[in-house]
Parts: C-alpha cells; sequence; structure tokens
C-alpha cells in the first residue's frame, strides 16, 4: 500500500509544470542547500485550499525561504489576502524577504523574526487560514496558541504531520521524543476536533476546519 502512495505521488508530481520563475529559483535554492519546503503536490494542494477558502488573512508559523507564503500569497490575491509569517532563524528571515520582494507580494507580507511559541501570543488578529510547518516538537503549542486566532469557519493547515514517515515505520532513536509527540497530538485532535483529517500525501498533511457560529 505504501508503495502505491509513493507511485501515485510520484504520477502527481510529474504532472507538475509551474512556470513562475521565482518559484523556480525557490525551488532550485532548496534543493541546492537542503531547505525543507512543501513538496510540490502539497504545494498544489495548498494553493487550492486557499483559493477554494476564498482566503484573506493568513498565518504562517515556519516562514524558511518564503516558498509556501508566496504560493499561499499567489493563491489568494484576488481576495485581497495578506500574510502574517513567523520565523526563528534570521538567515532564513532574510532569504525570505528578498523573495518576497522579488516575487512582487512584499507589500501583502508581515514578516516577524522571532520564536513563534512566544511571538504567536502576541498576536490579536483573526485568520481565516493558518499554515503549520515548523519545529515538529513544537506542534501541539503551535496548534493551540494560534487555534485562538483563526476565524470562525477557518481553516488549519498542518504539514509534515508524519515525520518522514517516522510515525508508521523504524525511526532514528534520536526522534523518539518527537515522533511521541507528534503521534500524540494527532491522537488530540482526532479526539477533540471532530472536522480533523489527516492525509498520507507529502509527510502527512493535517487539516482542520472551526465550525461557524
Amino acid at each position: 500500500m505504501l508503495d502505491e502512495l509513493k507511485s501515485a505521488n510520484e504520477y502527481i508530481i510529474g504532472k507538475i509544470k509551474e512556470g513562475n520563475p521565482v518559484i523556480l529559483e525557490m525551488e532550485a535554492f532548496a534543493e541546492e542547500h537542503n531547505v525543507p519546503i512543501v513538496t510540490k503536490e502539497v504545494a498544489k494542494y495548498l494553493e487550492f485550499m486557499v483559493d477554494i477558502n476564498e482566503t484573506t488573512n493568513i498565518l504562517e508559523v515556519g516562514t524558511a525561504i518564503g516558498y509556501s507564503g508566496t504560493l499561499m500569497l499567489n493563491a489568494c490575491e484576488k481576495y485581497g489576502g495578506r500574510l502574517t509569517t513567523l520565523e526563528i532563524d534570521e538567515e532564513r528571515y532574510k532569504q525570505a524577504k528578498e523573495n518576497f520582494e522579488r516575487a512582487g507580494v512584499s507589500e501583502r507580507v508581515t514578516q516577524i523574526l522571532g520564536d513563534a511559541t512566544e511571538e504567536i501570543e502576541k498576536l490579536d488578529e483573526k485568520y481565516d487560514f493558518i499554515f503549520i510547518d515548523a519545529s515538529k516538537g513544537q506542534y501541539r503549542k503551535f496548534f493551540d496558541d494560534s487555534y485562538k486566532l483563526l476565524a470562525d469557519g477557518g481553516m488549519v493547515f498542518i504539514d509534515n504531520i508524519m515525520f518522514r514517515g517516522y510515525l508508521y515505520k523504524e525511526y532514528p532513536k534520536r526522534f523518539k521524543t518527537i515522533v511521541r509527540k507528534l503521534d500524540e497530538f494527532i491522537d488530540y485532535l482526532y479526539a477533540e476536533h471532530p472536522r480533523f483529517t489527516l492525509m498520507p500525501f507529502g509527510d502527512g498533511v493535517g487539516l482542520l476546519r472551526r465550525e461557524k457560529s
């Protein structure tokens, strides 16, 4: 079954043709410098979800080089969408700033340099889309803190939630704590949030929608 999923992902990736030169440059940079970014099939799914939700205000936990942020901003441009994005690494923060400028989306971005476990608590806006892709050991805290800011009917999109497949296959001992935390986090989401679902492509995508009041 896992081999079939891998083959399906490879087939889908082979069909995706990216024409945006800035996006292509970011992909090349990420591959060359071993920067983790969303996989191509997850990137398309992320764009799709941002679009169909007619997103206007995004919170991103984990900017990296600005790849996913640029994808989301392009997907919600017709809705006047904006992005607030948090990054702890100063070098990545600077790279993302440059990439946002080159992509022509910088005017719709608020970048925050700092530890998301502290910075999320300082925010007081409501967001209709929250994207989490940062330190895996902190996913539960990132979720708990940011969910308070999620607007009614809003969506949370969690990438890499199955952590390189280590949640269902043998893993190096040094990742024991992270694997345990992520497994417990998924149990929590299924138990406490009926509108949570786990998608087995990319490196695992968790989706959750908040009920409209």
